[in-house]
């Protein structure tokens, strides 16, 4: 068996890049964006930068006007792009569009594929996509879901609430998961944020701050949407979860990977310029141990994610791959920032040296996506489902 880990060279030219344009173009942006903030303004004036470079959306088919990259390609692509924490923004590749274009480009009519995903490609609009609820309703357990969508004649009416709902304030769009109120099964809605009933009723203060848009709380209150509105089949809304869930878990472990690489440059080429107690940080043991768990990490968590971008890519489901992943780098990429901030020191929790803002930024990622332990317990059970057919088969 013979394994290839070469790059092609327009995987090459592309990676160089979108180093030069993050370095060049998007790094000098973020002081000013951690101070007033992140918003539309900022977000398109990066993104005709980024058109311009020749960079636009690499993960998006070449046929919407992206890069056309396979999944395992647009890992190297996306992690480079990580390296601030607005280069998935600019290059059109940051949550939840990116999970967002992927779904819409296997799912949607022609009709929805030109009214919703190709101003999205574009860049022209936002997105969001709506399934997380307050207790009791769903989080990590989305059968819990308690957002209505009723038959009607003509279309649905939604009901119910939503909250951390990234990107939700100036997104054009949501794509809103709901249960049917006679059958109990999930459906996806494409509604419009104009939509008469649907409210933004507040902003969740959470500890990372770089999302357009934020994390919001949504109100549907009698929501009218034609049948035409319906994202697939009514009923088969977790099933096209996965469609968008597996691949969005590793894109998350790329754009991260790249942010975890950045503070970890940042805190090496700090240890070995500072002097402390009489020779360089870097000579000192302590600070060589938390270098090499982080060199040893990051590889590693580098690997596990080719692999399974790699399978993805070739065809496979990707359930248990992707959650093993995400577990595994959602957790690495935050203790190699928090190394990274310790090397630091004090300056490691300030937004002047970025770090700080990583470090906030990245915590919410061993969550989101599902946690880390939901994915441990479908982990856990699937090794047991197959435990108990081989004794089956003894």
């Amino acid at each position: 068996m013979a394994f290839d880990f070469s790059l092609s060279a327009r995987v090459e030219q592309w990676r160089d890049t979108i180093a030069d344009f993050v370095a060049t173009t998007v790094i000098p942006r973020e002081q000013d964006a951690f101070t007033h903030g992140v918003n539309d303004t900022l977000r398109v004036e990066l993104q005709q930068a980024a058109k311009a470079a020749g960079i636009w959306a690499p993960q998006a088919s070449a046929e919407l006007g992206g890069g056309g990259f396979r999944l395992d390609e647009a890992g190297v692509l996306l992690e480079q792009a990580g390296h601030s924490l607005l280069g998935p923004l600019a290059l059109n590749c940051a949550a939840p569009d990116e999970g967002n274009i992927h779904m819409l480009t296997v799912i949607a009519t022609a009709e929805q594929r030109a009214r919703y995903l190709q101003p999205l490609v574009n860049g022209d609009v936002r997105s969001c996509f709506a399934m997380t609820e307050p207790a009791p309703g769903a989080g990590s357990d989305p059968s819990a879901l308690q957002t209505t969508a009723t038959k009607v004649a003509g279309g649905w009416r939604i009901d119910g609430r939503k909250h951390l709902i990234t990107g939700a304030e100036g997104a054009a769009f949501s794509i809103v998961m709901a249960k049917d109120s006679e059958t109990g099964k999930a459906t996806m809605l494409l509604v419009d944020t104009d939509n008469p009933g649907m409210t933004l009723t507040g902003h969740a203060r959470t500890i990372d701050t770089t999302m357009v848009g934020g994390h919001c709380q949504l109100t549907f209150d009698n929501v009218f949407v034609p049948d035409e509105a319906v994202l697939g089949e009514p009923g088969e809304g977790f099933r096209y979860a996965q469609v968008r869930l597996a691949p969005a878990r590793l894109t998350h472990c790329m754009r991260w990977l790249g942010a975890a690489q950045r503070a970890h440059d940042i805190a090496v080429e700090r240890a070995v310029g500072r002097h402390i107690f009489g020779s360089v940080l870097a000579d000192h043991g302590m600070a060589q141990q938390l270098i090499a768990d982080n060199e040893i990490e990051l590889a590693a968590a580098r690997a596990l994610l080719r692999e399974s971008s790699w399978a993805l890519a070739e065809g496979d489901k990707g359930s248990e791959s992707s959650s093993r992943t995400k577990v595994f780098v959602s957790e690495v990429t935050g203790r190699v920032v928090d190394r990274s901030v310790q090397l630091c020191g004090g300056l490691g929790t300030s937004e002047e040296l970025v770090v700080g803002r990583i470090y906030a930024d990245i915590r919410a990622f061993r969550i989101y996506d599902g946690s880390s332990e939901t994915h441990r317990m479908s982990i856990a059970k699937r090794a047991a489902r197959r435990a108990t057919a081989r004794a089956d088969r003894a």
